[in-house]
């Protein structure tokens, strides 16, 4: 066998995390008796729609070596402007959407800019704006949330396509789905997505090699605001209501579904599937948690804090010692002369 081919011997990443879904998917349809149901499997997905749209920007964010906090916020901020969209300026529905789509990128290119301009750490940044954000969307509605939306909204976070036996398919899926191909191909198949690795790479060399650095930064963190936009219009289709807390908690779960997923918090590594299989890891344990009547609340959060640790220690840690060990083993082996 050539040394070319023995990488094909040992499972991808994305494999790996795939067996670990199924493996949570398997417990929790052993644990809790209504997570098995059909349907309700159908409904996780539901309520995994928002984050991962959000997830989908994260990872770029992420593996360029940054961060964004402000997410939650922005959806929030998103949110109400929709509603005061429709409400108060008298928009229809359609173009109030476009203004939380809007809003939420104009957030987005504020927190590139801050980075990319004054050479702030993003963590700075976006916890900064997260706070000026959430408090904007708080002011703006004086906590009253909005609601009465037209029947027009509906699809957009309430709509099923019926897939046979009596089961439906939340609508809102097929739009993670979309936008997840997009991303993958994005990021895997185009110059740009190359130069967002090689920024997380290394930052400095990429800048040496005339790499658009600042503008590639301030585009990823445009569009974490962009998407965070359309998740709160997702949002407040789904829930039927524009309020200012909408995404809370929302960094939490994207940036664990992230690291779950083998992004590298250091920048420079991950996929859009390694991420999208970290979303579904974390968001049916979650459910599967929450559907289990002994689990109280507080016992899923300190769950999920110690699997996003566990993720941490396994990517950062195990990964790197297999590795090494699978290449001392190889450069042990001893290499046959093929015949003349």
């Amino acid at each position: 066998m050539s040394q070319s081919s023995a990488p094909s011997r040992h499972l991808s990443a994305e494999r790996v995390l795939l067996v670990l879904f199924l493996a949570v998917v398997g417990t929790m349809c052993a644990v809790s008796p209504y997570f098995r149901i059909a349907q309700n499997l159908l409904e996780t997905m539901r309520y995994l729609v928002e984050p991962g749209i959000v997830a989908l920007a994260m990872t770029l964010v992420i593996i360029t070596g940054g961060i964004d906090l402000s997410v939650g916020a922005i959806v929030g901020l998103s949110a109400v402007l929709l509603g005061m969209a429709w409400k108060s300026w008298g928009l229809p529905v359609g173009a109030a959407v476009g203004v939380a789509i809007g809003a939420g990128a104009l957030c987005g290119l504020i927190n590139g800019v801050m980075v990319v301009a004054f050479r702030i750490p993003p963590l700075i940044v976006t916890l900064a704006t997260m706070a000026v954000f959430r408090g904007l969307a708080t002011g703006l509605c004086h906590g009253t949330p909005v609601s009465g939306f037209p029947e027009s909204l509906r699809p957009l976070g309430q709509g099923y396509y019926a897939i046979g036996g009596g089961l439906r398919l939340p609508a809102q899926t097929l739009i993670l789905v979309g936008l997840a191909v997009a991303a993958w191909v994005f990021l895997s198949r185009t110059r740009h997505g190359r130069c967002i690795y090689a920024i997380g790479l290394n930052e400095t060399a990429a800048r040496y090699a005339a790499l658009p650095v600042d503008r590639v930064k301030i585009a990823v963190y445009t569009l974490s605001g962009c998407l965070a936009g359309l998740a709160s219009s997702v949002l407040v289709s789904r829930v039927a209501t524009a309020k200012p807390d909408a995404g809370l908690g929302f960094e939490l779960d994207v940036i664990t579904a992230c690291v779950a997923g083998g992004v590298s918090i250091t920048g420079g590594r991950g996929t859009i599937p390694g991420a999208m299989l970290g979303l579904g890891i974390v968001g049916c344990l979650r459910r599967g948690l929450e559907l289990t009547p002994s689990v109280t609340s507080p016992d899923v959060a300190v769950i999920i804090g110690l699997a996003l640790v566990l993720a941490v220690f396994a990517h950062q840690v195990l990964a790197p010692m297999l590795a090494n060990r699978v290449a001392r083993g190889r450069r042990m082996r001893p290499v046959r002369e093929e015949a003349p």
